[in-house]
């Protein structure tokens, strides 16, 4: 029927997945791109240095175009505190037209000052990307990250991998009838020749690896979630945004177990099927 725990678990899964495939996505790209010190960008001191004085110079010139706005208002408010009953008929269009003259001149300052402003910004922006890419590169020189630089290249060809064979899996509508762990474990016994015991460890480890998933996994969402609710929180919408977090997890929980089957052995796996249904 329509409300069997089968009929629900499947929409809220579709949605779920590909959740989960959004976010995998990214974090695909992110994490490399990130990590890599292929992908960093050269920057010296000087470039830097270069930048900061640019920006510094942008801002001698909005002070000073401020300041001449300041001086103009003065000087039009002293002399109209001065003039302030024109004699004549002469006189009160030789204030109209000067006060004219006047408010262009500083209509046209005020719109140099806000391009100025805006290439300010723009220069600030960029300078805090060096700042940040710099820090980066003297990241990449410690131990921690040369460790992560390899297994971002590590997990780069694992990516292309997974693509490849997910593509031929799709095409040749083939379903995995063993996890990832037992294949990997075999095919290491078979190549060394050593004694191991090959159902023990892959139940163990097989354990190990989908609580590492379920962990990082949920931390990930929660993080990336957190960015996103506080770009677009405010005092009204901290009920709306609560209820599609729980929304969210609660999907996300069910897509996890749904994907989680294929990396444990196929005696536990058919547990999680029995549950969920023909799936």
């Amino acid at each position: 029927g329509i409300l069997s725990i089968e009929q629900l678990i499947s929409r809220v899964g579709v949605i779920g997945v590909t959740l989960m495939a959004l976010l995998s996505g990214f974090g695909a790209v992110n994490c490399p791109y990130t990590y890599m010190s292929y992908f960093l960008r050269n920057v010296t001191d000087a470039d830097i240095l270069a930048l900061e004085r640019r920006l510094l110079q942008t801002m001698d010139m909005i002070i000073s175009k401020k300041k001449r706005i300041a001086v103009a208002h003065r000087t039009m408010f002293q002399r109209g505190e001065v003039h302030n009953k024109p004699t004549g008929f002469w006189g009160m269009i030789k204030s109209v037209t000067t006060s004219v003259s006047g408010s262009e001149n500083l209509s046209l300052i005020q719109q140099e000052v806000d391009a100025l402003e805006e290439l300010s910004r723009q220069l600030f922006l960029e300078t805090a990307d060096l700042h940040a890419t710099k820090e980066r590169i003297e990241y990449s020189k410690t131990f921690q990250g040369k460790y992560f630089n390899v297994l971002g290249y590590f997990f780069s060809i694992y990516c292309v991998w997974k693509i490849f064979m997910a593509t031929i899996n799709i095409v040749f509508d083939r379903v995995g009838k063993t996890d990832p762990v037992t294949r990997g474990i075999e095919i290491t016994v078979n190549y060394l020749g050593i004694q191991f015991d090959v159902k023990f460890w892959s139940q163990h480890i097989s354990f190990i690896l989908v609580g590492i998933i379920i962990v990082t996994s949920i931390r990930g969402l929660l993080i990336t979630l957190t960015k996103f609710f506080y770009a677009i929180s405010s005092s009204k919408s901290s009920n709306v945004i609560v209820l599609l977090l729980a929304q969210i997890m609660g999907m996300y929980f069910v897509s996890s177990v749904l994907l989680i089957r294929m990396s444990m052995p196929p005696e536990y796996r058919t547990i999680i099927t029995e549950v969920l249904g023909e799936l």
